[in-house]
């Protein structure tokens, strides 16, 4: 037996022995009554104290007593106790504070918990697993002054009771599941100095204009809930108040002047709301302000000059917003910023030379708006400076090489300005240098080979600039590198064999240079190597056969070359190839059989403008997940039977070789254009004819013939048709007379009908802000979600279309960590998105709705997910794709907890024509805050 199981089975066997004449209290007999609940011998051995021999229990471990000898306070905290509230312990008549915290109670509060009117102080109930409501009956505790019931699973309203416990200092009732108004009831806690309910996204309606009675209050949260309105100008009646946190919210209108009484102020955080209207010169007079957060809102007009008078101020956060100007000159007096985070606004002008004089700076985040100058020699004085980004701006001349004074920098991103000059080689003697991101410049002259001195570096994108001469083999010094994109320059020479000791590369990218000689053999050591873009270049040869020990790679480029010999049959053991692209090149012979052992190969497989000959390989069977096949352009022969068995395929292009024989017959051929086929002189487009050379042209002229009659006949009767529908449309269904057009990113094998006649509200399973999600299982048992979007209002014209840019974004994507889009629906008025159904739904339901239990190793693997899939979006695409709606709502979890990146309807593509500076594209700001 263990020693835990024998501690248990004492301590049960002593309480059973008790005599009637035993000397321990009631009080002490109702502990050991409430101890006798608990299932966990663990939880039982921690209370190994508890005597029954005991005359009282004031000796024992979490309890204390009164100089009388009557328990005064019980303190449980962080143990297992697996069991329900303790009534047993509610006639305690002298008992001020009861703190069972993080102790995995169970059920419902009960309302007999006001029995302890007389006597309880304070009540800790918090991070637990409470359910049903708070009991109204807490308001009959009239000497509460601390109450914590947060991090449960209690739902319902806030009681209007809790005005009635008037001595009230403490309420935090955050992370639960609270629904309703806060009530007005709240304004008789005159004592009240901490309100905390955030995290309830139930909770909605305005603030309560009573609360400006709660004089004493210094913390007001109310984050991350379904708070709306404006902020009352009743707000600068609290002069005490220290932090006020209502962000992840719906607030509106302007912040309110009246907030410049709130003299005691030092942290402001309204972000992620819809508040207006410029950002209130009266800020300026609250000199007590250490943290000012209201990024993602929609602000306008300029920063006020004002707030240089808050020299306390040691973060400003105004990113995504669309503010204007130039910064003010009498921001040269916060000299305590440790973060000025401006993204996605409008400002312009030059970034000023004293936030040199920012010494305690960490952060500066400029990126997407529309500075210009040149980036301050100044900057070089910010001994603390960890992050620099200022991407996306107008900014020209070259970089400072005082930037590398910046010794504790990790990150600079100046991508997507109009830099020129050479990269500053000290740059790259930066110890803790990990990203270096200069996309997209002016940038020349070589890449200094001091590059193998910064070891610390992870991702390096020198992409799309004017960058000569060779890659510096240096770079096999990098052996933390995991991105390496030097694409879309003038390089030349070799690429250098040390890059194959970059072991941890994931990503290598090299397209669109002048590179030449073979593919080192060094790189069958990139084990970790995901994508591998060698394309367009001059790069001679052949394939090296060790490419096939590459297991992880998923993207192989090597179109655009001039490579020669075989395709190698090492290739069909690079089993996670969703991509292979080899075309434009001069390989020869046969399409391996290992090629067709590529089941993972669902994006494309192009084999085009080759010299390749011989038969497609039966092996090709395999290929069930295949999208795009293109074989075009080769010296390729036999029949394209085997192509009839790949119900995946949405196209095709077989065009100028030598096939024969008649096509599959399957609706996906049927529906081809001709140019998929031109150039096979013995292919047989219909039947192939019986007899004779003049047969097959009369064949031919009969089909184009019967065509042109069949067109004109059809165009003709569907005119007939649609005017018939329009003379009696009023009395039909739109959406069922409608056309549906219909675009597929998979094959699919169910139709519209399939899918329409099943949106009813009992296949609904969430809503969001674009539209509406249902469960549909189709007839051959496929389970699929179907998001229906929100049709536009009459009176408004939309800014985006949301279903376009869903479309177009989750369509030219593939990632694990990204939901995969199947199709789309439209008729012109209802817009149908397809998708695969995600089991377990998304990670809000999860935290809140406790359907599933989340321990720390599944939420890690969920938020890791979710953070690839970001990785991808916003460094491996191109362009970048900006999510702009990450929140715990649009991830969704699979069986094995991982993550899916959902609802891309705000979507953007960075550099795209739907993209400009006025763009509200996050980058760079705030990661989770808890709620408040």
């Amino acid at each position: 037996m263990s020693s835990n199981a024998l501690t248990l089975f004492i301590l049960f066997l002593n309480i059973s022995l008790i005599p009637a004449t035993s000397a321990l209290n009631q009080e002490g007999l109702s502990l050991l009554s409430w101890l006798s609940t608990f299932n966990s011998s663990d939880s039982a051995t921690a209370f190994s104290s508890w005597d029954p021999t005991h005359q009282s229990p004031c000796r024992w471990d979490y309890i204390k007593c009164s100089k009388e000898g009557f328990v005064s306070e019980i303190i449980i905290e962080s143990i297992d106790l697996h069991t329900t509230f303790p009534t047993q312990l509610l006639s305690f008549g002298n008992l001020t504070t009861l703190v069972i915290s993080n102790a995995n109670l169970t059920g419902e509060i009960p309302g007999l918990v006001g029995n302890l009117s007389s006597s309880v102080v304070t009540l800790d109930l918090s991070f637990n697993a409470l359910s049903g409501t708070i009991p109204s009956e807490i308001g009959n505790l009239y000497k509460l002054q601390w109450l914590y019931l947060n991090s449960n699973s209690l739902q319902g309203g806030i009681p209007s009771q809790i005005g009635n416990c008037s001595k009230l200092r403490q309420l935090e009732l955050f992370d639960n599941q609270l629904s309703g108004l806060i009530p007005g009831e709240i304004g008789q806690l005159r004592d009240l100095e901490t309100l905390r309910a955030g995290g309830n996204p139930g909770i909605h309606g305005e603030i309560p204009m009573q609360i400006s009675n709660c004089k004493a209050l210094v913390y007001l949260g109310l984050a991350d809930t379904g708070i709306s309105g404006e902020i009352p100008p009743t707000i600068g009646e609290l002069k005490s108040l220290k932090t006020l946190q209502i962000y992840t919210a719906h607030l509106t209108g302007n912040i309110p002047p009246e907030i410049q009484n709130c003299s005691a102020l030092e942290e402001l955080f309204l972000y992620e709301n819809q508040l207006s209207g410029n950002i209130p010169s009266e800020l300026g007079s609250m000199k007590s302000l250490r943290k000012v957060l209201l990024w993602q809102n929609n602000f306008t007009g300029t920063i006020p000059e004002s707030l240089g008078n808050c020299t306390s101020l040691r973060v400003i956060d105004f990113s995504m917003n669309s503010l204007v100007g130039e910064l003010p000159v009498t921001l040269s007096s916060l000299i305590l910023l440790e973060e000025f985070l401006l993204s996605n606004n409008n400002i312009s002008g030059g970034i000023p030379s004293y936030i040199g004089n920012f010494t305690s700076l960490k952060q500066l985040e400029l990126d997407n708006n529309r500075f210009s100058g040149e980036i301050p020699p100044f900057l070089g004085q910010l001994k603390e400076l960890t992050l620099f980004y200022a991407w996306q701006n107008q900014l020209h001349g070259s970089i400072p090489t005082e930037l590398s004074n910046c010794e504790k920098l990790q990150a600079i991103d100046l991508s997507h300005n109009f830099l020129m000059g050479s990269i500053p080689s000290s740059l790259f003697h930066l110890e803790n240098l990990t990203q270096l991101l200069l996309l997209s410049n002016r940038l020349s002259g070589p890449i200094p080979p001091d590059i193998g001195s910064c070891t610390s570096l992870v991702r390096l994108r020198l992409g799309s600039n004017n960058f000569t001469g060779q890659i510096p083999p240096e770079i096999g010094f990098l052996r933390s590198l995991s991105f390496l994109e030097l694409s879309d320059n003038s390089l030349t020479g070799d690429i250098p064999f040390e890059i194959g000791n970059c072991a941890k590369l994931e990503m290598l990218d090299l397209h669109s240079n002048e590179l030449q000689g073979a593919i080192p053999s060094s790189l069958e050591f990139l084990v970790s190597l995901n994508v591998l873009d060698l394309s367009a270049n001059r790069i001679t040869g052949s394939i090296p056969e060790n490419l096939g020990k590459l297991a992880s790679l998923n993207k192989l480029i090597l179109s655009g070359n001039q490579i020669t010999d075989l395709i190698p049959q090492s290739l069909g053991f690079c089993k996670a190839l969703q991509l292979l692209d080899i075309s434009n090149n001069k390989i020869s012979g046969s399409v391996p059989d290992e090629i067709g052992h590529l089941q993972e190969l669902d994006i494309l497989l192009n084999l085009s403008w080759n010299s390749l000959s011989g038969l497609i390989p039966e092996t090709f069977s395999n290929l069930s997940k295949l999208s795009n096949l293109d074989l075009s352009h080769n010296k390729l022969s036999g029949s394209l039977r085997i192509l009839g068995t790949l119900d995946n395929l949405f196209s095709l292009n077989v065009s100028y070789n030598s096939f024969s024989g008649s096509l599959p017959d399957t609706k996906f051929f049927r529906d081809l254009p001709p140019a998929a086929f031109v150039g096979n002189p013995d292919l047989c487009i219909t039947k192939c004819p019986v007899s004779g050379h003049h047969r097959g042209i009369k064949s031919i002229r009969n089909i184009i013939i019967y065509t042109f009659l069949g067109v004109i006949f059809t165009s003709g009767f569907v005119t007939f048709g649609v005017m018939l529908a329009l003379k009696i449309q009023g009395g039909t269904n739109f959406d069922s007379e409608m056309q549906w057009a219909f675009t597929p990113f998979q094959k699919l094998n169910f139709s519209i009908n399939d899918i329409i006649h099943k949106l009813s509200d009992s296949n609904i399973v969430g809503k969001g802000c674009s539209g509406v999600v249902y469960r549909v299982e189709t007839p051959m048992n496929q389970v699929v979600a179907v998001k229906k979007l929100w049709p536009p209002k009459h009176d408004e014209t939309p800014e985006r279309d949301l279903f376009a840019a869903e479309v177009h974004t989750l369509g030219s994507i593939r990632h694990k960590n990204i939901v995969r889009l199947l199709g789309c629906y439209n008729n012109g008025r209802t817009r149908l998105l397809l998708f695969d159904y995600i089991c377990n739904g998304s990670f809000s339901g999860l935290l809140h709705e406790n359907s599933l239990f989340l321990d720390w190793d599944a939420r890690y693997k969920i938020i890791l997910g979710a953070a690839h899939g970001l990785e991808y979006l916003h460094h491996d695409c191109i362009p970048p794709i900006i999510h702009r709606d990450i929140k715990a709502g649009n991830i969704l979890v699979g069986p094995q907890f991982e993550a899916f990146l959902a609802d891309f309807g705000l979507a953007k593509l960075v550099g795209s024509s739907d993209y400009s500076g006025a763009s509200a594209i996050v980058a760079g700001s705030y990661g989770y805050i808890a709620p408040v």
